[in-house]
């Protein structure tokens, strides 16, 4: 294995590299690649295009801000079963009604600053209580989309408790690609 890795890598060294070919992707801000010491050498790790990633962006983290809960497909599962969980959309309506997880409301990222009172708070944007928040379930479009991350930030901002938003940040990219149901043509 490691003289088929050795030879692997003397090829690709030997190959000519694009700074940035039109398939690679960022990994974060300003990162396109990480280069890492194994006892094989140096290996580049990069992001490429590739068939089942719905978009390109940047990756997100698992908790975009502290005192929220990462969630995954069980968790929001269970919250589309639960009375006091809303499993909440934050993708704009063109995305929405390609494909969504059944059962999810939709309230699109650049709204939900105005629209807490779905959510189980009271008053209105910049003087929400949110002292009957429903615990939310917030995804888009996968790792790599940032709408919901930012959707999460205008919450808090807002008054909304970061401990009762759980972010499931595999959105319908990773739902899509474990064949879990999904509905189209929602508004």
């Amino acid at each position: 294995m490691r003289l088929l890795t050795a030879l692997c890598a003397v090829g690709l060294a030997a190959a000519p590299l694009p700074l940035l070919a039109a398939e690679d992707l960022q990994i974060g801000p300003d990162v396109t690649s990480i280069t890492i010491q194994t006892e094989d050498g140096a290996v580049e790790i990069t992001r490429q295009k590739n068939e089942v990633q719905l978009i390109g962006g940047v990756l997100q983290p698992m908790i975009p801000v502290p005192g929220v809960h990462a969630a995954g497909e069980l968790e929001v599962l269970a919250a589309l079963q639960d009375e006091s969980a809303r499993v909440v959309d934050m993708r704009t309506t063109e995305w929405r009604v390609k494909s969504t997880i059944p059962g999810s409301i939709h309230i699109p990222y650049t709204e939900v600053a105005m629209r807490l009172d779905e959510l189980g708070c009271s008053g209105g944007q910049g003087s929400w209580d949110c002292t009957g928040a429903l615990d939310v379930f917030a995804f888009c479009n996968g790792p790599a989309c940032g709408q919901s991350p930012q959707a999460i930030r205008a919450m808090v901002r807002e008054g909304f408790p970061a401990t009762k938003i759980h972010y499931y940040r595999g959105g319908m990219q990773d739902w899509t690609v474990l064949g879990l149901t999904t509905v189209e043509n929602l508004f």
